[in-house]
């Protein structure tokens, strides 16, 4: 998942430079939602780990 955030920050960041900027809007906010995902899901598996 943090892989696939990146990917999508790459995206956006590349989009961006070229002019795309409706593509590089959904893009980036894609990648913050996914990253976002990904650290609620880090904290939960390290609380539950430690049961």
């Amino acid at each position: 998942m943090l892989g696939n955030a990146m990917l999508f920050l790459i995206i956006a960041v590349i989009a961006a430079v070229l002019g795309f900027s409706g593509i590089a809007g959904v893009a980036s906010t894609i990648a913050q939602i996914l990253f976002v995902l990904f650290l609620i899901l880090f904290v939960v598996s390290l609380i539950r780990g430690r049961r």
